[in-house]
Formats: structure tokens, C-alpha cells, sequence
């Protein structure tokens, strides 16, 4: 129920991992459809940029205003600051105060006048202004992080570098809404190199208790980590797709005309493939480099094929040893009893 500037930017990290999880998910699977060439009727969805940027935004940005205040000279308090910010961010659409010039918000009695709403993703977060400037500025002075540096035990040398006096810096240190900020830009682009897989955790209770389902929590939680858009985007879609070449590769066992080898394009290969195995036409697309298929059921039976020709294609081998075994044992068998009947004959 009380946020301040701890809530804020832990709530600010979240905006951006839920930005990057648009970019890569809801926009990315639906710029796939149309590089692919693949008949597709967009699905609108709430992209948090506008919010991201209330927040990170160099010139007019909260943590911007935040620094400005901590930085400047003179009489500098949490009232200040939310002045400024009500003079800098009053038209924005998801910010809210009651002293700001929308006056839509002057009768609001659940806003206190020392407190500011942000509408983030996941809902509306109301903030006290009381401590954001003082837990913004770093008050670690210098001369404790060189005595610090300067002890015996290794952990805490370690946890104050900034006091080597080979790296002294006689500027103001950052302030740790900078420092978080720079952070969270390290971790977006560490993330934007790699090809993450997404776990949404659902809490079902918050007793932590073992088959209890609290249907109104369960609800707001789908309904805020954004896992309708990625249903209707899902739903609206294909559940799978794969490249023509190794999916011809997975697949080609069950078609005897691509088996067990094919001569010709792949896709050529993949068309003849789901044409013999009688797949219907509205189960998937062919896309450019991609076989798309809409439906998880098909992915399944075409697993079930492919398992069921695997069983019999070890069996048919298991069949072609045993008998090439047998064979050869016989033949050696009736090699050695005619040496030894030719030998038998020759002694007689």
C-alpha cells in the first residue's frame, strides 16, 4: 500500500522487461507473418513505450527530474521535486497528481497531495514523494569508501572499489537512480542478444497453501502479465513453426516418396509430405523460408507418426540383423560340415 522510490524502481525494471517481452513476443511473432508472406489481420496490443519513457526519458523524464533536484543548488526537498514533476509531466496521459495543472485530478480524494500515480502495464501505482530525494543521492562519502578499501578482509575490499585510490574520481558521484538506470540498460541489452524463453509464474493463493485457487487473484494476474494479448496473438496464428529443410529432415520417414531421401527443394518436399499424410489445407501455411502450422493437435500427430515409424523402422532393422545373423550362422555351420564329411570320407 506504501510505495516510494525503492517500489518505483523496482516497478521501472518491470515496465522494461515487459517492453522487451513485447518486442520479442506479441511484435516480433506478428512481423514474422507478414516477412513470411503469410495472410495476417493485425492484433492490436499495449505497447509500454509511452510509459518507459515517462520514466527513463533523458530531458523530461521522472528519474531526470529526480537527479535535477538532487544535483541543483539550494533548498532542494521531496516537495520540490514533486512541483517540478507536476510541471513537467501534468499533460502526460498516465501520470496523475492532484497538484498538477489536469485539473481532472483536483477532486480526486484518493490522491494525496504529496503523492503521484503512475498508470504502469500492470495497473495504477501510487508513490509518496516523501524520501525520494534523499534515498536518490549516494551518501556514501569518499574518504569511507578509501578506509574501507584500505581493510584486511578481502570481501569488504571488494565491495568498495570506488575507494582505490588509483580510481579516485573528484566528481559527484551518481546518483542511485542513474546508477539503476544504467543497470537496467546493461540488462536489456544483454537480453536483446539472446533468444530468451519466457516463464509466467501464476500465484494461486496467498496462503501458499496446496489446491486452493483464488479465482479473482488468478484473474488479475493473467489479465496483467499480459498473457491475454499473447493467447489472442496465439490463437490468431500459427502454434509452430519451422524451417523447410529440417522439418523435412524430422518428418521425411513418413511419406515414401520423400524417404529416404528426397532430390529437390525442400519445400517441394515438406508439400508432397503433408499431401500424402492428408493433412487439411487450413491446418497450415507455407511461408516463405517456414512450414507454419496452426494448430498444436496437428504438431502432436505428426509426433505420433513419427514415433510409430521409428518403432517400426527399428523393428524392420532388429528383423534384417537377426536374419543376416541366422544366415550367417547357418552358412558357417554348413561350411564346417562339409569339411568335416570330406575329411571323414578321405580317412574312410
Amino acid at each position: 500500500q506504501d510505495n516510494s522510490f525503492e517500489q518505483f524502481i523496482i516497478n521501472y525494471c518491470n515496465e522494461k522487461l515487459q517492453q522487451i517481452f513485447i518486442e520479442l513476443t506479441l511484435k516480433e511473432e506478428q512481423e514474422e507473418y507478414i516477412r513470411e508472406g503469410i495472410e495476417w489481420t493485425h492484433i492490436e496490443y499495449f505497447n509500454n513505450a509511452i510509459i518507459c519513457d515517462l520514466i527513463e526519458n533523458n530531458q523530461t523524464g521522472i528519474l531526470a527530474m529526480l537527479d535535477e533536484e538532487c544535483l541543483r543548488p539550494g533548498t532542494v526537498t521531496d516537495d520540490t521535486f514533486l512541483e517540478k514533476l507536476n510541471q513537467v509531466c501534468a499533460t502526460h496521459q498516465h501520470f496523475e497528481s492532484r497538484l498538477s495543472k489536469c485539473s481532472r485530478f483536483l477532486n480526486d480524494t484518493s490522491l494525496p497531495h504529496s503523492c503521484f500515480r503512475i498508470q504502469h502495464y500492470a495497473g495504477k501505482v501510487m508513490y509518496q514523494v516523501e524520501g525520494f530525494v534523499d534515498k536518490n543521492n549516494d551518501l556514501l562519502y569518499r574518504d569511507l569508501s578509501q578506509a574501507m578499501w584500505k581493510a584486511n578482509h578481502s570481501l569488504i575490499k571488494a565491495l568498495f572499489p570506488e575507494g582505490n585510490p588509483a580510481k579516485i574520481n573528484l566528481k559527484r558521484p551518481p546518483t542511485a537512480g542513474s546508477q539503476f538506470k544504467a543497470s537496467v540498460a546493461t540488462l536489456m541489452k544483454n537480453l536483446q542478444t539472446k533468444n530468451p524463453n519466457y516463464i509466467r509464474c501464476i500465484k494461486p493463493n496467498d496462503k501458499k497453501a496446496a489446491h486452493i485457487f483464488n479465482e479473482a487473484l488468478v484473474c488479475h494476474q493473467i489479465r496483467y502479465l499480459g498473457l491475454l494479448e499473447n493467447v489472442r496473438v496465439r490463437r490468431a496464428g500459427y502454434a509452430f513453426r519451422q524451417p523447410y529443410e529440417p522439418c523435412l529432415e524430422r518428418y521425411k520417414m513418413l511419406c515414401k516418396q520423400t524417404w529416404p531421401h528426397w532430390r529437390g527443394p525442400a519445400r517441394a518436399g515438406v508439400e508432397v509430405l503433408f499431401n500424402e499424410l492428408g493433412i487439411p489445407e487450413e491446418e497450415f501455411s507455407f511461408g516463405r523460408s517456414k512450414i507454419f502450422i496452426r494448430n498444436p493437435r496437428t504438431l502432436f500427430k505428426l509426433e505420433d507418426l513419427r514415433k510409430q515409424r521409428l518403432e517400426d523402422l527399428a523393428t524392420l532393422i532388429e528383423k534384417i540383423y537377426r536374419g543376416w545373423k541366422c544366415r550367417t550362422h547357418f552358412l558357417l555351420m554348413k561350411k564346417c560340415q562339409i569339411v568335416i564329411a570330406s575329411w571323414y570320407r578321405r580317412y574312410a
